[in-house]
């Protein structure tokens, strides 16, 4: 198959939206190795990590970095390289730029101002791990990161307290035990599947419901990004389902 350029034009600038592996370097597309050798510049979440990715696969290109934080200030100059004609990919640390990070931001500003925007897909941890979560994937509510503070949690919690669909969340490991604590006091003793380390070579998947995974890390120290996956609101008091482990 002929491969398609990145830019029609030599004086149209273009942003490409690149997925970058969740963990196992090998996690990653033909075409996306080809988007990051051919663009002008790479701005990205994380240089250092950024620059491990492309030494693993031999790509030198120019870093410049775009995370929560600096976006205000790098947004502008972004902009200015693609509107001189510079194609730019956008990578995060991890999976697929512009979920829960503020890469959508650059993609506004972009498409507002009539510069083409490209999808280069591949690796979301969310996908990842519900599609082997075993629970129902054809209506799903990802809600990202759940708020830091206590409050503020609960009350997102509760607002979801009636969703039927499964639900989606990121966690870090020093809030994990409480966000699970809060969720089974408000949303109930649901089926749940916890995800760490996914496609890294210490990948933990934990299966059963709240209460279960919440015995099984009590004593634990959890190290790694955590994606939780839960069933949604039932017409049933209890959920049927697969068991703990």
């Amino acid at each position: 198959m002929e491969k398609t350029p990145l830019s029609t034009s030599a004086h149209q600038g273009r942003l490409f939206i690149v997925s970058t592996p969740i963990g196992n370097m090998e996690d990653i597309t033909l075409r996306a190795l080809r988007t990051l050798s051919e663009v002008d510049l790479i701005a990205a979440e994380d240089t250092r990590r950024t620059g491990l990715l492309l030494k693993h696969h031999n790509i030198q290109k120019p870093l410049t970095s775009y995370f929560e934080g600096n976006e205000q200030k790098k947004k502008e100059f972004l902009l200015g390289r693609l509107k001189e004609g510079n194609r730019v990919a956008l990578v995060s640390d991890a999976g697929t730029p512009g979920i829960s990070d503020p890469g959508f931001r650059l993609v506004q500003l972009a498409i507002d101002s009539r510069i083409p925007v490209i999808s280069i897909p591949g690796p979301s941890a969310a996908i990842a791990v519900l599609s082997i979560s075993g629970l129902p994937t054809d209506a799903f509510f990802f809600r990202g990161f759940l708020p830091h503070k206590s409050k503020q949690r609960r009350d997102i919690l509760q607002e979801l307290q009636g969703r039927r669909e499964t639900l989606i969340f990121y966690e870090s490991p020093y809030r994990i035990s409480q966000t699970l604590k809060d969720i089974l006091e408000i949303l109930g003793d649901r089926q749940a599947v916890l995800a760490r380390e996914l496609t890294k070579a210490h990948e933990e998947i934990l299966r059963g419901r709240i209460r279960d995974i919440l015995n099984q890390i009590s004593a634990r120290k959890l190290k790694g990004e955590i994606t939780v996956v839960l069933s949604g609101k039932t017409r049933k008091t209890e959920d049927s389902g697969f068991a703990a482990g």
